[in-house]
């Protein structure tokens, strides 16, 4: 292919930014090139995904099974210690009496079972409504500018109490309880995610699919597809990243979810190289996201920090594609347009911005974009910003003379590796 385009072994060299001898090492068989550099070299050649499909076949992300028996649970226990670390966990109560752990449960108990608080009326339940409603916009600010454990044990106390207080009201409060009840408990799946369990994410978003479902939103287990497809992406899965969006674009479903479930699926096409199809999905995306009429009294699904989501990911989209160059246009220009506010937001996609210039061959550049991030990193705590900034370590580390990558690599290190970050919840 490089041939037919009528390059030479060192013009390939300076589009890919790759050393002639790594090349040379990759076409006569004696090196397997990295995921990255086969992207950067099919985009270049014109090739349409087909060196990527050439990559060493990976096995499929295994996502964890449903644990059906698990989900009935009716205790949840949380532990909080004086120094830090939490966890959380599920049991029946079968489990719990076989721990001898409801002994204890019941001399430390807060007495807010349904039978001892009595029925609730529809006005008490209009005001706890409104109440929550408010409190998870704060735990959604909150969230972007501090590390998972810091909001999630108020996240999974308030899901507990949404579900608790449903049971004790009339028809339509008790609904509407379950159903913000299922945002809290998919924003929890979201920020467990952030802490690298995946898991427990998943696990989280089956039980906001079934509080949904109770307060009689079925449209819940088609997001739910989506938040499963964006654990596949980051495990650089494209395949199955599209074949779970596209189940989740069923015509009777909301815009919002149709327009996210497009969105996704371009990322999974841009996984595996297909511009073509890729572009297709965002052009679709951004019609269905456009047109979206928002629904005041629930929480928006999905980001409500960017303010042109398709377009951002598009950039995201294009660095995956193999074109760093427009990625890094893109993603500058939708960066400026965050609140400063939207921490976490800022880093994953500044991250990205500066993987995207150290793809391009900028490094000087990359490395400054870097350096302004590493503390938003380390305050945010994210598993998925994380593995981006691996991925923009490795690159660095092909430029061990550059003054800017000797610079800052102790501390991209200390981010990196200092501390175990990741909170047991």
């Amino acid at each position: 292919m490089r041939l037919e385009a009528g390059l030479s072994l060192g013009q390939l060299s300076q589009h890919v930014h790759y050393s002639k001898a790594q090349l040379s090492k990759v076409e006569r068989g004696l090196k397997t090139p990295s995921a990255e550099l086969a992207r950067l070299c099919d985009a270049r050649l014109r090739a349409g995904g087909e060196l990527l499909s050439l990559l060493p076949e990976q096995p499929p992300a295994k996502l964890p099974a449903a644990d059906e028996e698990r989900g009935k649970e009716e205790v949840w226990l949380m532990h909080l210690s004086a120094d830090g670390p939490s966890w959380f966990q599920p049991m029946g109560r079968r489990q719990v009496m076989a721990a001898g752990a409801a002994g204890a449960a019941a001399a430390v108990g807060l007495g807010t079972s349904a039978a001892a608080a009595g029925p609730a009326t529809e006005t008490g339940g209009a005001t706890l409504l409104e109440t929550a409603r408010s409190l998870f916009d704060q735990y959604r600010r909150l969230g972007q500018t501090s590390s998972p454990e810091v909001v999630l044990p108020a996240l999974i106390a308030q899901t507990h109490s949404l579900r608790e207080l449903s049971a004790r009201t009339g028809p339509r409060s008790r609904d509407a309880l379950l159903r913000l009840a299922s945002r809290y408990a998919e924003y929890v799946g979201w920020l467990v995610q952030e802490t690298g369990n995946d898991a427990a994410a998943l696990w989280w978003t089956d039980r906001a699919v079934g509080l949904a479902a109770e307060g009689g939103d079925t449209d819940l287990a088609a997001y739910a597809l989506v938040r499963r497809g964006l654990i596949t992406l980051y495990r650089q899965d494209g395949r199955q990243t599209v074949s779970l969006a596209q189940q989740a674009q069923g015509s009777a479903l909301p815009p919002r979810i149709r327009g996210l479930a497009w969105q996704r699926e371009a990322q999974g096409h841009a996984l595996a190289g297909d511009y073509d199809a890729c572009m297709r999905c965002l052009d679709r995306a951004r019609e269905l996201l456009r047109h979206e009429e928002p629904q005041a009294a629930a929480p928006v699904l999905g980001t409500t920090t960017l303010a042109d989501p398709v377009s951002t990911v598009t950039g995201w989209c294009m660095h995956d594609l193999g074109r760093p160059h427009k990625a890094a246009r893109i993603l500058e220009e939708q960066i400026s347009r965050i609140p400063p506010h939207a921490l976490r937001a800022r880093t994953r996609y500044g991250v990205r911005h500066a993987l995207a210039q150290a793809m391009a061959g900028e490094i000087d550049h990359a490395c400054d974009l870097a350096r302004e991030l590493l503390g938003a990193a380390s305050a945010v705590q994210s598993a998925t910003i994380h593995s981006d900034l691996t991925r923009l370590c490795r690159i660095l580390a092909r430029h061990p003379n550059s003054p800017a990558v000797r610079a800052i690599s102790p501390a991209i290190n200390t981010t990196l590796y200092a501390g175990d970050w990741r909170t047991s919840l």
